[in-house]
């Protein structure tokens, strides 16, 4: 038999062009979004001022199983995908595993990660509403680079609200962003009444992601032509990273493929959502039964030690009521390397899949995922991003557990981004001084306490 390719590119004939609605075939749906004032569904038209008019009929829509992808953003999307679908085969031999182990790599832009799906779509929509401003927030900064790329490309004028530790620690990200033009803000800043009372009560904070959303919302609701985008979380973002898992499951079907378990990080959920759509309908529909798995930083672990509850997506409660798996907006993580998974929420769609079971949770320290991290690239020469090496420590442990057992499974996971911005949090598991963090119960109950009052 022939061995499957290490690399294996789609034709650009392959190129998804629909994006799939994953809410259309779940019979348990997400709770809706709610008005924080009144605690009554939000209405669509409620939340223009906010957001793009198109994303906030793509949020809304449960029903659409497949949603067209308009013609310019398929051809921004050749310049970069498909993207490959990659066999670990050089880590299978040093793991000494029967396991067969496949990784979706979304890294091959400049943006390093699968944001640009997202922020392609976003910026599209944005333009034909005649929008002039974007106002957003990036954590790790690979969102705040995809959308300074789609702003460029498109001519729409960019502000990013960036995580103050991550804005310190990675410069670069920084210097990428302003060359595509965009203004790059350590967040939390004095520019915002949000900022200001964030540092008057947390003067030394390294900020959150929960920070920089409040500021990204206050600077578009303020800023004529403007409007607020976001990378991870919504389940409009979920839906522009469905192509993922379409390219994903194609590519295994040539390959004569079909993953026993599906790994990806879990931050807001964007990439674990892409990557597992698809795989998520069969299991849904009862075609298939495959495992999936959330990955998560033991320094924020809101799918395994937080509630299941309505939340504000900010910690100035400035975004609707949205209910998840929350740690509560005002929990400040621990500023370690875990990078854009440290928010303090899951999408709504993954929270109510994890809530019904469909979904495992697994939380890790970092050292034990940059230890994966080095393993990965000794021998399949990428350099994961830490978020990204999450998905690496966990498809570690499951091929190692094949070792122990015997069993051949396949394990399919997203690698979604690189690390070569991410070289101080390399040099500190290098260097010995990196440390675990994980909160206690009694860190996270001051902000699950502070959870809106919602019956």
């Amino acid at each position: 038999m022939r061995q499957a390719p290490y690399k294996l590119y789609l034709p650009e004939d392959k190129l998804p062009t629909a994006w799939y609605n994953l809410r259309a075939d779940m019979s348990n749906r997400p709770a809706p979004m709610l008005n924080p004032g009144t605690l009554r569904p939000l209405a669509p038209e409620e939340v223009y001022p906010l957001l793009v008019e198109e994303l906030v009929r793509q949020e809304f829509d449960d029903e659409t199983r497949y949603i067209d992808i308009p013609g310019p953003v398929v051809d921004y999307y050749k310049t970069y995908r498909p993207s490959p679908l990659c066999r670990a085969y050089h880590l299978e031999k040093a793991l000494d595993t029967p396991a067969k182990i496949y990784y979706k790599f979304e890294g091959n832009n400049t943006s390093g990660s699968h944001k640009l799906n997202s922020a392609v779509a976003q910026t599209y929509y944005a333009k034909q509403q005649g929008l002039q401003k974007l106002s957003t927030e990036t954590g790790a900064g690979q969102w705040g680079t995809a959308m300074a790329m789609a702003c460029a490309y498109f001519g729409v004028d960019l502000r990013v609200y960036m995580v103050k530790v991550s804005y310190r620690q990675k410069p670069y990200r920084k210097a990428v962003m302003e060359t595509y033009g965009a203004g790059v803000i350590a967040s939390p800043s004095e520019q915002t009444q949000a900022g200001r009372a964030i540092l008057a009560r947390h003067p030394d904070t390294d900020g959150s992601l929960g920070c920089a959303i409040s500021e990204a919302i206050e600077a578009a609701v303020g800023t004529d032509s403007c409007r607020y985008v976001l990378g991870s979380v919504m389940n409009h973002v979920l839906l522009h990273q469905s192509v993922i898992g379409i390219e994903a499951r194609t590519a295994m079907e040539m390959l004569d493929e079909y993953p026993d378990v599906i790994i990806g990080c879990a931050g807001g959920g964007s990439n674990l959502g892409g990557l597992m759509s698809v795989y998520l309908t069969d299991k849904l529909t009862g075609r298939a039964s495959p495992r999936f798995v959330a990955v998560e930083p033991l320094s924020c672990p809101s799918l395994t030690r937080g509630r299941f509850a309505y939340d504000f997506g900010d910690t100035a409660h400035l975004t609707p009521l949205v209910k998840m798996y929350t740690l509560g907006c005002e929990y400040m993580p621990h500023p370690n390397h875990a990078g854009g998974l440290r928010y303090h929420g899951m999408n709504p769609v993954l929270s109510q899949l994890y809530h019904d079971g469909v979904l495992e949770a697994r939380a890790v320290g970092q050292r034990s995922v940059f230890e994966a991290a080095a393993l990965f690239a000794a021998h399949e020469t990428i350099l994961p991003a830490p978020e990204s090496s999450h998905a690496v420590r966990a498809a570690i442990a499951e091929a190692l557990r094949c070792r122990e057992t015997g069993e051949r499974k396949t394990i399919l996971f997203g690698l979604s981004g690189t690390g070569y911005f991410d070289m101080t949090a390399y040099g500190s598991y290098l260097d010995g001084t990196m440390t675990d963090h994980e909160p206690t119960d009694e860190d996270l109950a001051p902000a699950l306490a502070a959870l809106p009052k919602v019956d």
